[in-house]
């Protein structure tokens, strides 16, 4: 079955690929920054036999050479039957897109990050016809990011290390670092962070971890912060539904400028007045007395 950690732990690879530098970095390849990345059908199914679906495959342009073919492996434990269909996928993508190939497979443990390290070969009576080195990342080669600086720098970096070593006694100061510095990042980049990890990690004690800790850094009142926005925003729905509903059940008819109104309000003293109003009104537009911003089609 294919868990939310092992979709995390090669869809970050699609997400952010500036996590492709320094990764490659830490095998000793050397991959420019300025690259091109584009994803890749991952089906390498053939019009008849067994389906076979590449976890993530990425066309990666550097700056400094030609295209080729990533294909990202997630391996959270030893499989036998990946040491025939890891050495199928190179050939497949080599054959079909006439590209070198690359296959990167990400461990959480160390015991499969030294078996998926192969070779695997292919051969007999004392003959090869074909050996696979696949690359692998894991605990014991990826860096534990714990600087809070770092993490603010390379946050996509930093929630991959947190991935990896999700089952290490690291994974508590790197989701430590990884959380403050999530205040400080712009909104949609604090979401997708908070989010992937919150899914990528689960219902495991790093996912608790990390749950509480950005909830413990991040939701600070008056702050505008992530977790303050959803919260309000959540909030605000809820109360205008409200308002809305108590309105059409007392008959009173709701123009589109009122509904508008009342839909847009996020300021949740104003929203509780109205709800308060929305049971003794004679028209809906009689909300807003008092508001000093009386619609000018409101019923007199």
């Amino acid at each position: 079955m294919v868990t939310s950690a092992h979709e995390g732990m090669h869809r970050i690879f699609q997400e952010r690929p500036e996590i492709l530098t320094p990764v490659f970095g830490v095998l000793g390849i050397e991959l420019p920054e300025k690259a091109a990345v584009y994803a890749v059908a991952t089906d390498a199914t053939e019009a008849k036999p067994m389906a076979r679906h590449i976890d993530t495959v990425l066309r990666v342009g550097p700056s400094d050479g030609d295209d080729f073919l990533l294909a990202v492996e997630a391996q959270e434990r030893r499989d036998t039957k990946k040491e025939s269909s890891w050495p199928y996928y190179v050939a497949y993508l080599q054959a079909k897109y006439s590209l070198p190939v690359l296959l990167l497979v990400v461990c959480r443990d160390r015991a499969t990050t030294k078996w998926a390290a192969g070779p695997f070969d292919c051969g007999t009576r004392g003959w090869t016809a074909q050996r696979t080195y696949p690359l692998v990342v894991g605990p014991d080669n990826l860096p534990v990011i714990t600087d809070e600086r770092t993490a603010a720098e390379k946050p996509a970096m930093a929630a991959f290390s947190a991935l990896t070593h999700a089952n290490s006694p690291d994974v508590d100061a790197i989701l430590d670092s990884l959380g403050r510095a999530l205040a400080g990042m712009d909104l949609d980049a604090a979401g997708y962070f908070y989010q992937f990890l919150d899914s990528a990690l689960g219902a495991t004690p790093a996912g608790d971890k990390w749950r509480n800790i950005v909830t413990f850094v991040n939701y600070f009142p008056g702050r505008g912060t992530l977790l303050e926005k959803t919260f309000l925003e959540g909030e605000a729905k809820g109360e205008a539904k409200g308002i809305l509903r108590v309105l059409e059940v007392r008959g009173l008819p709701i123009s589109d400028v009122v509904r508008e109104r009342i839909t847009a309000c996020t300021d949740l003293d104003r929203l509780n007045d109205w709800l308060d109003r929305a049971g003794t009104v004679a028209h809906a537009e009689d909300l807003f007395t008092g508001d000093g911003d009386i619609s000018e089609d409101a019923t007199p």
